[in-house]
């Protein structure tokens, strides 16, 4: 009966079952795992004081939030060097965000339970989320203008929340200026150094062109001084508040609203008010440039460039792909040396992605990026134009890294055309490239778009090329802008595997960086989805479009 029951096929069908169900499992876990700790970064925890004494030491107070908890058994405690009572079973440790790190160096702590004495939450500490230094917590004694004290005790916090709207807006208002105004200028002056050089290496910079290039120069310079005026009146607006905040220790403590993101009491925030801060701590996380070694602030040039990366990719590898199945499945004679083809491209789709990165930087950043500088752009140098690491030659390397896939799927799709189609075709009169173009292709589409759709799956995620061909820790500007040609295929970018890599394993704060880790995880799996639903939803409707025929 065993011997049947196996020779049926029954089992292997289980035992497919089980394993495609245990992958489920382990996918929605590991998902679980990062939606709960990435989306709850975000959420305003309650910040507590603890009133905290070690043994034969002076009693201390502690301000943070809770992170993590840990039990160890007390036999396994006792082998890290931790007392242990006869009456204890386990040591119980906190990790707190202690915060204050220009303070007392560190931003986490572990303390552990026994030796908390008292525990509360008043409702006016307050937590300050700052450009530099990461979080402080403390109480708000009062706020400064000028070096004046304009309020102290319960009317500082109004005063102070009325402060920081105007100093956002200043600095916002000094951002726009710095990346776009002043930005635009020195883009423009770096064009007109270049014009001049080119001329000067063709024998041209005469007294027409030196006077050119001098009223052009003397526009910026006037252009670049307005700007410069109005940017130092905002300094010194920027630079006149402060708040002065009273530390754990009982220190008090300048900071500069300048260096000040948001001040919040989270103890005395309603469930609607937790909401809302919520709400824009996401919205800054998706929208905002990095700070703080990108342990901090948002992720948007990573989310940019990943996607600008895959669209790119996709334009490249989809028509290269295709015309390489079209040839070995329509025009190619089927012998040996067809069939040698197509081993390579099987083979080519198992090489390791970093082989494509070093070979993406070998062939295409320094022998073809710099034979383009060397006959396009010789007043550049010695400084690389496209000699150098970019966003054209990290979507170039992965069009090559996802080429054999699409290859693949598109030849299994025009292998399922039945012969009739074309056969049926030609007898009406069409040509085989009509055949092919009007009828083959549009029924292949399915087909290519599925080959698209596991091409962006893998692209999207990739890192180890993209360290090698373009991808930085941090972009200073975004390959696209609105100076010309706006779209900057030579500038390198961000990427948000890169960014997870960066933040996970190169941050100096681990402990406060973890989250993001998560966050930014989620967010690339988010990604991902989206593109690949783009694309099947596209294929979805050529596949019902062509349902028919195919029948």
């Amino acid at each position: 009966m065993i011997r049947l029951w196996f020779k049926s096929g029954a089992p292997w069908i289980w035992l497919n079952a089980a394993a495609v169900s245990l992958s489920l499992i382990m996918v929605v876990g590991v998902l679980g795992l990062v939606i709960g700790r990435g989306v709850g970064h975000f959420w305003p925890h309650q910040v507590s004081q603890f009133s905290y004494q070690e043994l034969n030491k002076q009693p201390q107070i502690i301000i943070g939030e809770k992170v993590d908890t840990s039990i160890t058994p007390a036999a396994m405690a006792k082998t890290t060097g931790h007392i242990m009572a006869d009456n204890e079973d386990t040591l119980v440790q906190y990790l707190i965000k202690t915060g204050n790190r220009d303070v007392t160096g560190t931003d986490f702590r572990w303390i552990q339970e026994r030796n908390i004495k008292a525990h509360s939450e008043p409702e006016d500490l307050i937590v300050i989320e700052r450009r530099e230094w990461g979080n402080f917590y403390g109480q708000l004694v009062e706020v400064k203008e000028n070096g004046a004290t304009i309020a102290s005790g319960e009317q500082a916090w109004p005063v102070l929340q009325t402060k920081i709207d105007e100093t956002l807006a200043i600095f916002k208002e000094i951002t726009q200026i710095e990346k776009k105004e002043v930005g635009a200028i020195n883009y423009g002056l770096e064009r007109l150094r270049l014009k001049q050089r080119k001329l000067e290496l063709k024998n041209a910079f005469d007294d027409l062109a030196k006077q050119d290039i001098a009223t052009e120069k003397a526009a910026f310079d006037a252009e670049y001084k307005q700007y410069q005026v109005k940017l130092t009146e905002l300094y010194q607006k920027l630079r006149s508040d402060s708040l002065v905040a009273k530390t754990e220790s009982g220190s008090e403590l300048v900071i500069p609203l300048s260096k000040v993101v948001r001040v919040f009491q989270p103890n005395t925030m309603s469930l609607l008010d937790k909401i809302l801060h919520y709400a824009n701590k996401v919205v800054e996380f998706l929208t905002d440039d990095p700070r703080e070694a990108n342990t901090e602030g948002g992720i948007f040039p990573a989310i940019f460039g990943t996607v600008m990366m895959v669209m790119m990719m996709s334009v490249i590898v989809t028509p290269f792909g295709v015309i390489a199945a079209v040839y070995l499945r329509e025009y190619a004679k089927q012998g040996f040396i067809t069939r040698l083809i197509r081993i390579a491209v099987n083979n080519l789709a198992g090489v390791p992605s970093v082989v494509y990165g070093v070979f993406g930087l070998g062939f295409f950043v320094y022998i073809l990026g710099g034979n383009i500088d060397q006959l396009f752009f010789p007043e550049s140098s010695p400084a690389p134009v496209f000699g150098t690491p970019g966003l054209l030659w990290a979507s170039i390397t992965l069009a090559l890294l996802t080429l054999p896939v699409v290859i693949v799927s598109t030849e299994e799709g025009l292998a399922r055309i039945p012969s009739s189609i074309r056969e049926g075709s030609l007898a009406l009169g069409a040509t085989k490239l009509e055949t092919l173009w009007l009828t083959v292709l549009p029924m292949a589409s399915p087909a290519m778009m599925t080959g698209l759709i596991l091409a962006v799956a893998r692209a999207a995620g990739e890192v180890a090329p993209l360290m090698l061909v373009g991808v930085v820790k941090l972009a200073p500007t975004l390959p696209l802008d609105g100076n010309f040609p706006f779209l900057h295929l030579d500038r390198k970018f961000m990427h948000l595997g890169f960014h997870i890599y960066d933040v996970g394993f190169q941050s100096p704060n681990v402990e406060a960086a973890r989250p993001l880790v998560y966050a930014t995880a989620l967010l690339l799996v988010l990604v991902i989805i989206g593109l690949n639903l783009a694309a099947i939803v596209i294929r979805n409707n050529l596949r019902e479009k062509y349902r028919a025929l195919e029948g």
